[in-house]
């Protein structure tokens, strides 16, 4: 008996805290103005996709003692934007990352509890920690944790806005004869909690939301998050995307999953991806080049290079060859706040292996900036794309996908238009909405539906 195919989850990462983003294409608009989030919502919502991704910064990036804004030059507050959303869609999932490093429980719970009752059930949580003092310094705390404990209290943090969220679990109305009023059991929003770094106690103010929680992703990559995911989120990021890869991550992070007594379908992986849409294959191939190039400018690849040198670079022509210097090897990095420096534990041999690379492909800086950096996830034509993502999923190398288009905001048009119908087509991807809640969507239990639930979250609230 053949196994049945697995339903897709796709959702859309709006373009612009991202090196993806093209800004100089004619069709490019801002990324700040509401009209390019109603835009790109509205147009998921009508794709039928599960949910809205917001990445949140919390501070610009530097390089060399100057803001840089080659890929971003604003960083709006990601609540605000996913309220404002969810008054001008009905279905969409709104998805916004949310740092437990430098936020306290309380306020962050108060604030989705507060988001899935305007969206009607449609709230969740990127849970995320922060590594650097560089945006520590934007608080009053500042400084930075180490890996362990950074983790340590994201747990933490997570497993108290739980009992926050839980707090107005199970209390009861109560009619007050005398007065013709009614009452809630004074339990109702009490909470307690003593930790190792938090110690709060009083009264949550928010009642119990339609989701009960938010839905919960993570993105870790390392061991520390795989299995933080793996005992508390609902859905967890991926950075592989390629088959074998993709595979091997799916298998260790489900693997994970049983000593926390969950089932392998209680937690969802989705890569992010990348996609370039041609008529042809061709054309597509042709696009994708194009596109590469759009995204690493000269000045781009120059200062892509500096993360690895770790020295001011401007003087060297995009154009032309690496530099023979080798890069400085020095905790005091020339780039603030960016994750890709941690990406290079050895910056030497990257020099090296680099400059090997471009003198074999006689490349130049800009050249091998392009030919190593991120290619693009999907390219081909609309039935290519289609059948490469379900073939994907159907191999267990993730459960759907989360797309970066790269033009703000129209890029997902052409996906929803043209790749969208063929997945239906194919009883691979939802027809229609089937359920009004995000954890009805990615088939995820409401939690007062009891341990192990999976399912329809609306039809276990109404059969209970």
């Amino acid at each position: 008996m053949s196994k049945p195919l697995k339903q897709i989850h796709l959702a859309a990462h709006f373009p612009g805290v991202n090196n993806t983003t093209v800004w100089s294409d004619p069709a490019a608009g801002s990324h700040i103005e509401f009209s390019s989030f109603v835009h790109f919502a509205r147009t998921a919502e009508r794709a039928k996709f599960d949910f809205l991704f917001l990445a949140e910064g919390l501070r610009l990036r530097e390089q060399g003692g100057k803001i840089y804004d080659l890929d971003v030059v604003g960083r709006p507050d990601t609540f605000t934007v996913l309220a404002a959303l969810a008054a001008v869609t009905d279905r969409l999932g709104l998805t916004g990352t949310i740092n437990s490093t430098f936020n306290e429980p309380y306020e962050v719970a108060r604030q989705f509890a507060s988001l899935d009752h305007l969206s009607g059930g449609r709230s969740a949580w990127n849970v995320v920690t922060s590594w650097d003092a560089f945006t520590g310094e934007n608080f009053r705390r500042g400084g930075f944790l180490p890996q362990e404990e950074r983790y340590s209290r994201a747990k933490e943090f997570l497993a108290t806005a739980h009992e926050l969220f839980d707090s107005w679990r199970g209390d009861e109305i109560i009619a007050d004869q005398a007065t013709g009023t009614f009452l809630r059991d004074a339990k109702a929003g009490a909470f307690v909690h003593q930790g190792q770094h938090f110690d709060i106690h009083g009264r949550f103010d928010v009642p119990r939301s339609p989701q009960g929680r938010p839905v919960i992703f993570q993105a870790g990559d390392s061991d520390e998050g795989r299995e933080f995911a793996a005992s508390d989120a609902d859905a967890i990021f991926s950075r592989y995307s390629t088959l074998k890869e993709g595979q091997a991550f799916y298998t260790d992070v489900k693997s994970r999953l049983a000593k926390y007594g969950r089932r392998p379908d209680q937690l969802l992986i989705l890569p992010a991806a990348t996609f370039v849409l041609g008529d042809t294959d061709q054309e597509a191939a042709e696009l994708a080049r194009e596109v590469r190039r759009q995204q690493v400018s000269g000045a781009t690849a120059i200062k892509h290079l500096e993360f690895v040198w770790n020295r001011d670079l401007s003087a060297y022509d995009p154009e032309g060859p690496l530099p023979e210097v080798d890069p400085v090897v020095s905790e005091d990095h020339i780039s603030r706040g960016r994750a890709q420096v941690r990406m290079y534990r050895d910056p030497v041999a990257i020099a090296r292996e680099w400059r090997q690379l471009a003198e074999a492909n006689k490349w130049s800086i800009r050249d091998l900036v392009i030919n190593t950096g991120n290619r693009q996830t999907f390219v081909g034509s609309p039935a290519t794309v289609a059948r490469t993502i379900n073939d994907f999923v159907q191999a267990d190398a993730s459960d759907g996908f989360i797309l970066v288009p790269h033009i703000t905001p129209g890029g997902l048009d052409p996906f929803a238009d043209k790749v969208v119908p063929l997945l239906q087509e194919q009883g691979v991807f939802r027809a229609d909405y089937e359920g009004t809640t995000l954890r009805d969507h990615l088939g995820l239990a409401h939690p007062d539906a009891g341990a192990g639930g999976r399912g329809s979250a609306s039809k276990e609230r109404a059969a209970s």
